[in-house]
């Protein structure tokens, strides 16, 4: 009996392209949006990141026990959860009509997170918070091209904080954050070493409306920096209400000044006598448009 011949077959993929966190519908952080795909590999969602070529791609299917579950792939692997990823799967829906404002959950790899969706934000539901020791702060210093006294006359200390994904906290003193130099094979060797993200660092801000300007280095994962980092904005979230504002529970962070795309994440921390009960993270997103990519299957 011959063997039958391997044949390649074509399939289009419509991605949704997305800005996420915008300021006045500027600014804002990329993602992909797929919806109901095709059964993919993670080879072949990876292969889609890489050519919708921005920091994450959202892969979303219709849930069995949940509304939707949600995989998250950077162009170099799959990652548990996305901040910005889950705000453009959900702006996205409500854009074409298929959501209508409500509560929805999702089913991800940090686990079952609620989404609030009304006509002016999409507000995610993210893990409690679980902290642990951070790297030493010469080394540190070091990765973003500073003296120690830079982060240590803060009086506030560097530490690990996930709320689904875990990223090394540093605090800068003010007007330090845009003039940093950081070194992104450092910072991909400690955020090995550490089985953490990257750097998320942040200095306090002058701007009542604003309580911290932040940048995010995540080079392990081919991300040098992005402009809005959902994820690490619910743990700074955290961090600050353990250091800085016990009794404050909203948080208005700004990111991406040092990139030239400022981009705004509201964080809402609810808490009793010191303990953190929930942390959601919000803001606005801008549609961009759209793209379709080709890719081949044998069978």
């Amino acid at each position: 009996m011959q063997n039958e011949a391997i044949r390649s077959v074509e399939h289009e993929i419509k991605v949704y392209l997305v800005n996420s966190f915008t300021r006045n519908n500027t600014g804002g952080n990329p993602a992909g949006v797929v919806l109901n795909p095709p059964q993919l590999s993670d080879e072949q969602k990876i292969a889609i990141a890489k050519e919708v070529g921005f920091s994450e791609t959202a892969f979303v299917y219709q849930g069995e026990q949940t509304d939707f579950k949600v995989d998250f792939f950077t162009p170099e692997g799959e990652v548990d959860f996305c901040g910005h990823a889950t705000l453009a799967v959900f702006f996205t829906l409500s854009s074409l009509n298929l959501l209508a404002s409500g509560h929805y959950t999702q089913k991800t790899k940090a686990g079952v997170l609620s989404v609030a969706i009304d006509t002016e934000n999409v507000v995610m539901e993210q893990t409690l918070p679980i902290s642990r020791q951070a790297p030493k702060i010469d080394a540190v210093a070091t990765a973003l091209g500073v003296n120690c006294e830079v982060i240590s006359e803060t009086g506030l200390p560097i530490e690990i904080f996930s709320t689904g994904l875990p990223d090394i906290l540093i605090p800068v003193q003010f007007g330090q954050l845009d003039t940093l130099k950081p070194n992104f094979d450092a910072i991909a060797e400690l955020s090995r070493e550490f089985n953490t993200i990257g750097f998320h660092v942040f200095e306090l801000s002058q701007d009542k409306e604003i309580t911290a300007h932040c940048r995010n280095f995540a080079p392990l994962y081919g991300i040098n920096e992005e402009s809005a980092t959902g994820s690490s904005s619910g743990a700074l979230g955290c961090y600050l209400v353990k250091h800085v504002f016990p009794h404050k529970t909203h948080f208005l962070l700004e990111q991406g000044r040092a990139m030239q795309c400022s981009s705004l994440i509201h964080v809402i921390i609810d808490s009793t006598e010191n303990t953190i009960s929930r942390v959601r993270v919000g803001g606005k997103a801008t549609m961009i448009g759209s793209k379709i990519i080709t890719f081949y299957t044998t069978c």
